[in-house]
Parts: C-alpha cells; structure tokens; sequence
C-alpha cells in the first residue's frame, strides 16, 4: 500500500518524460530514440553474461566459466554498461534519484518477459553494507528489485541476505582482487525455504559480487540461482 502510494507520488511529481532527452514522447521514462540507443549485450556467455566476441559461440559458457563454473546457473543481463544507460545508473546510485529505479525496472522487465524464464520464487537484491547505505540514503538494487518485483509478480526477499563486511572500493581491481575482498563479506540472517532465486543488482562487472552471494545461498541449499542485472561491463583482468 505504501509502495504504490509512493508510485503514484512519483508519477506525479515526475511526468513520463525521457529522463535522458526530456521529450515527452516517452513510455515508462524512455523515448523511442534513447531507447533505441541503448548499448545492448546481445552476444554474451550465456553463464556469466560476458560480451563475446563475434566470432565466439555464445550458445555455451564463456572459457572462465568452463575452466572454474560460477556457483549460479546462468544470467540475464541484457545491456552493456555505456552511454546513454551508464548516466540513468549513475543518476540512480549517486546523484540522488531514487525516482529512476522504475523506469530502469521497467527496461529490465521488459527484456526478460520476451525470455522463455522459469519465475524465481524470489527475488534477492544485493545488499549493501548498512553504513554505504546510510551514506547513499537508498539501496538502489532494492529499489530496482521493489519495482521489478511488482511488475513481474515475483516476491522480494530484501531481509535474508546482509552485507556484514565493509569492503573497500572494488572500483578499478580485477577478478582475483575483488574476489578475495569479498570473501566472507554476507551472511543470512535465518535459513532459506527457497529452491530457485533470482539475484538482483545494476551492473555486473567481474561477477564476484554476485558469485560471493551464491556461494552463501548454495550452502544454504537453494538449488537454482539466477542472476539477473541491468548492465554488465566487457572484461576486466
């Protein structure tokens, strides 16, 4: 009830306008001509959603993930981190607009109704650590996860999963290093009766954030895991 109130204060205060451009020929915050210059990962590792070459098979895993499978089953990432997608996501985490979540839930949503999915029983955003979030005001993959989750009709589970480790930038660390910082860093706060969720974030960027958080979820016992994300950057490392 709250929530909805709070959608309908929003499109209020924010008519659909494109929140790139400004026009007003815009459906759920985009006009067609940003739409259409969104950087799209059409052809990606169907595991960890890494942009391939062209010349590389995307019908199966990418060479990491054959050499050391992720512990989720697959993801779903449907563009790539670049303009104009990168401003709309910037804006969300730190120019304080909360208001964009929907109109990015909307754009994931409608990427992932044309897929052939199985519905998670829930959705899971990231967390982030209780003192980033006080510092950011909101977590915006929970704000994501609460939009998405309404239009999709799939439950969030925003309070299993806690970030307890503090973990300094990941900004600019390959692979390994972003791994070994993360290590340790969630813990659940009581046992899991689910057997097939959906991870939430913006952007994937090595994948081992979201790597981190299945392996806490696989040793809770939830047998299928998703990963489901905005953007996903090309490789770094």
């Amino acid at each position: 009830m709250v929530y909805n109130c709070i959608d309908v204060i929003q499109r209020l205060v924010y008519p659909d306008f494109c929140r790139l451009c400004g026009a007003a020929d815009a459906r759920d915050g985009l006009c067609p001509g940003c739409r259409g210059d969104l950087p799209r990962n059409r052809h990606c590792c169907p595991r960890c959603a890494l942009p391939l070459p062209p010349d590389i098979d995307a019908t199966i895993p990418c060479g990491d993930c054959l050499r050391e499978p992720p512990p989720f089953d697959h993801s779903r990432v449907p563009f790539l981190y670049g303009y104009p997608l990168d401003r709309l996501i910037g804006s969300l985490k730190f120019g304080h607009q909360p208001g964009h979540a929907r109109v990015l839930a909307a754009l994931l949503a409608q990427q992932l109704e044309s897929l052939p999915l199985e519905p998670p029983q829930r959705l899971i955003p990231v967390p982030l650590h209780p003192r980033r979030q006080r510092r950011r005001g909101f977590n915006q993959a929970t704000e994501l996860a609460r939009h998405l989750g309404r239009r999709l009709g799939i439950p969030v589970d925003a309070r299993s999963c806690r970030r307890v480790l503090a973990t300094p930038s990941q900004s600019g660390l390959d692979r390994d290093h972003r791994r070994r910082n993360l290590r340790g860093a969630f813990r659940l706060t009581r046992p899991l009766p689910y057997h097939h969720l959906a991870l939430l974030d913006d952007v994937v960027t090595t994948g081992a954030t979201t790597a981190e958080l299945a392996r806490l979820l696989r040793r809770a016992g939830v047998g299928r895991i998703q990963v489901w994300a905005l953007a996903r950057t090309p490789r770094i490392g």
